[in-house]
């Protein structure tokens, strides 16, 4: 497991051909990804919560490679809001992708321009520096929109860069046409919390995510070349195993290809 300097000296060292997305798995749902020359984060939860059984792989002082810093949804496990501006600050050229429905909140809160923030919402898409990043409405146990707005306050992304396309979920239960939504592309990977929910958690304030089961569904209804189940070992009392998923996917879904990277290890996603 690679963390801090070396991490980013890999990232940075890292080269991908066209066709070719390599990536990194942070814990929790927190992925680095570089496709060609551009470093995109998604997630990254940075902040030593002391309930953390997975402690940060970097500080956000040591992210200075980022061309895009990317939140799916305003908690502290997807957009940690204390750690942007650092983030901001030792990546002066990156671009933070998140909700439109806070992109206000965070920019006076976290005093980040507001010009460096980029706010999405269920499909729109934005077209950076030759990068395409699609939001995708997500139900993070109900499909909440704002009753004023009509904006949604939890997102997935779909990314296409360096010809390879790719969702990252965000935290999401499955609901009624987000198979429509996404089958829009042949996604070369999905990204999905596996993690569940419950009566407790949820009355706990825990609110829930797609079982292994729903995960391995969907992506049995996408057939994307990669799925990488995530979500599911940072948080004592919010977790799966994620052999389970595993298992559920060799026997109902055997043609399609899954992965448990470890923390820090790179792995690739590819289009061919």
């Amino acid at each position: 497991m690679l963390t801090g300097k070396k991490l980013i000296a890999e990232i940075d060292g890292t080269q991908t051909a066209p066709g070719e997305v390599a990536a990194w798995w942070m814990g929790q749902h927190s992925f680095i990804f570089k496709a060609g020359a551009t470093v995109i984060y998604v997630d990254p939860f940075l902040t030593p919560h002391p309930d953390r059984q997975v402690p940060p792989l970097l500080r956000p002082e040591e992210v200075t490679n980022a061309a895009f810093i990317c939140g799916t949804h305003d908690h502290l496990d997807h957009i940690d809001r204390e750690m942007w501006p650092p983030m901001a600050q030792a990546s002066p050229q990156a671009r933070f992708v998140l909700p439109e429905l806070v992109r206000q909140s965070v920019a006076e809160a976290q005093g980040i321009p507001l010009d460096r923030l980029v706010g999405l919402d269920n499909g729109k898409t934005v077209e950076i520096d030759g990068v395409r990043i699609t939001g995708i409405a997500s139900a993070h146990e109900f499909l909440d929109r704002d009753a004023v707005s009509g904006m949604y306050p939890y997102l997935g992304y779909v990314f296409k860069a360096n010809g390879c396309v790719f969702y990252h979920s965000g935290d999401s239960c499955i609901y009624e046409g987000l198979q429509t939504h996404l089958k829009r592309w042949q996604l070369d990977a999905v990204f999905l919390p596996i993690n569940g929910r419950d009566a407790r958690r949820l009355a706990e304030g825990c609110i829930g995510n797609m079982t292994y089961q729903e995960a391995a569904d969907l992506a049995g209804a996408l057939a994307p070349r990669l799925t990488i189940p995530a979500h599911y070992e940072m948080f004592s009392g919010n977790s799966a195993d994620p052999n389970a998923f595993l298992d559920y996917m060799r026997v109902k879904y055997p043609q399609l290809a899954t992965a448990l990277p470890g923390h820090g290890e790179k792995f690739m996603i590819r289009a061919v």
